[in-house]
């Protein structure tokens, strides 16, 4: 077995046993094996045949993801385990709420600065393909047009009673991360492969970028109504939230991060067999 084709296997492997662990909610495994996939498909794409302006930019997307999961996982290592009740009245007990919420929204804003680095390493290595068939563009820019629309109105609606330049200047990478890939599947069709896994690839990465500012505005929002409460609202702080799930399968959980990582995958593996395939004229 050639080291590339070996390394795309365990990197495949790797991503269905984060989303297995996922299910299971063994949230630090999932991290954990997550960043084993991203480092072993990056070994598959600078060991791998394909372009060099591709295969470097798809490489340095795909080394900035890795490194956005590696804080993931450090930052979930570092994780208060409980959350008590607060033991100096109700200012200590607001600060000790609303202090690391705010932090976890700053490392959330980190994180999405650094997706949105890597697919714009990706779109980059998109945009290097030759270019192939009319029709299959036309495919992919319509796809990319309706998603957009559905990213568009859903944002809109959900959060319509917030201040925009708040909410903007909090959430402004992940909705970067996520118009990027967008844009990069709306001009797929004309680069893809013949397999089509790089828009497919990139059909699930926008899916996985819109989750991303869409957990990431909801974090906001929630800490928004928290420091500005309305007139009618009645705030209690320090109260504890029951979030296990030992007993549980978390669905979504497994479900985000299988197409985020399929999304990674199928993007790096689908550019470089594209880069190595001899144009077709036009349809």
């Amino acid at each position: 077995m050639r080291l590339p084709f070996g390394l795309l296997v365990a990197s495949v492997a790797a991503g269905v046993l984060s989303a297995a662990t996922a299910l299971l909610a063994m949230t630090a495994a999932s991290l954990q094996f997550g960043l084993v996939m991203l480092l072993a498909l990056l070994g598959h794409v600078l060991l791998g045949r394909g372009a060099r302006r591709v295969r470097w930019a798809v490489a340095a997307g795909i080394g900035l993801l890795a490194v956005v999961a590696a804080m993931r996982l450090l930052w979930h290592q570092e994780q208060a385990v409980e959350v008590g009740w607060a033991a100096y009245g109700p200012a200590a007990a607001e600060a000790s709420i609303v202090g690391p919420w705010r932090d976890s929204i700053d490392r959330q804003r980190l994180a999405a600065l650094g997706l949105a680095l890597g697919v714009v390493c990706l779109a980059a290595g998109v945009l290097a393909l030759p270019a192939r068939g009319r029709r299959r563009g036309v495919a992919t820019a319509v796809l990319a047009l309706l998603l957009l629309a559905w990213f568009g109105l859903d944002s809109s609606r959900e959060f319509v009673d917030y201040p925009l330049p708040d909410l903007l200047a909090t959430v402004w990478p992940a909705l970067l991360a996520a118009l990027v890939t967008m844009g990069a599947l709306a001009l797929s069709g004309w680069r893809a492969d013949r397999r089509w896994l790089l828009p497919v690839g990139l059909f699930l990465l926008s899916l996985a970028t819109a989750d991303v500012y869409s957990n990431l505005a909801g974090l906001w929002s929630g800490w928004w109504d928290t420091v500005n409460p309305g007139q009618d609202a009645i705030l209690q702080l320090g109260m504890r939230v029951g979030t296990s799930a030992k007993d549980s399968l978390e669905v979504s959980s497994a479900v985000e991060r299988a197409t985020a990582l399929a999304g990674a995958g199928l993007t790096a593996v689908g550019a470089l067999r594209s880069s190595r395939e001899t144009p077709t004229p036009s349809a």
